[in-house]
């Protein structure tokens, strides 16, 4: 008879699950939509006990920040942003724009335009996800985007160092101290002191995935 170690919950579990995400993010959103930097501040607070004066870092904090970081980190950071960076430019030369006259006068082809602003959200709500930085931040601004806005959650109260050093070496333009569906929702619906992104980027839990989806993006409806 086989003997199971663990057993995965069962479809009905799975369905219950879903509609609950569904259902929490569409309330945020919808939270942050009416009420903008208010609803980000309490929703911050609620899921992250994090209500600094402000979510934006200050270039001075980044640099006290980066200050911090112990020098062989620093230089870890470099060196995979290097290749990542190396790899990623190799990648976009390939990405050539085309133009032909097929017949006088009948000209067909594509281009390769990026987009004016990118969201990238770096998780990290247990543990830095220091990589995520580079590979949505870096790749963006190798693409031409011009503002890249950053947003990795605190870890257990505290900025993830790290994290906001591999951001600024890839090029952020504006880092965030915010998590979860409400740095989703900041981002794609924008506040009155945060100004929204025309795509979102990066990796995330359940929560974070759902929050992606376009239909939520526009407040549920």
């Amino acid at each position: 008879m086989a003997k199971y170690v663990k057993q995965g919950q069962v479809q009905a579990g799975y369905t219950c699950m879903e509609d609950a995400v569904y259902k929490t993010v569409r309330d945020v959103i919808q939270d942050v939509a009416a009420d903008q930097d208010a609803a980000v501040r309490k929703l911050s607070a609620q899921f992250d006990q994090w209500s600094p004066e402000s979510f934006c870092l200050s270039e001075a904090q980044i640099q006290a920040i980066i200050a911090r970081v112990p020098d062989r980190v620093k230089d870890d950071i470099r060196f995979a942003q290097q290749q990542v960076r190396g790899f990623v430019e190799k990648q976009f030369a390939t990405m050539q724009d085309l133009e032909v006259e097929t017949l006088p006068g009948v000209i067909l082809g594509h281009k390769h335009i990026p987009v004016s602003s990118v969201g990238c959200y770096i998780p990290g709500g247990r543990y830095p996800m220091v990589a995520s930085a580079h590979m949505s931040i870096l790749t963006a601004k190798v693409a031409g985007v011009r503002r890249v806005m950053a947003c990795p959650p605190p870890i257990k109260g505290e900025i993830p160092a790290a994290t906001i050093c591999a951001m600024a070496y890839a090029g952020a333009d504006e880092i965030y101290v915010l998590g979860g569906i409400q740095a989703m929702a900041a981002m794609a619906l924008g506040t009155e002191t945060i100004e929204p992104v025309d795509m979102l980027v990066g990796p995330g839990n359940a929560y974070v995935a759902e929050a992606k989806a376009p239909a939520l993006r526009q407040g549920g409806h």
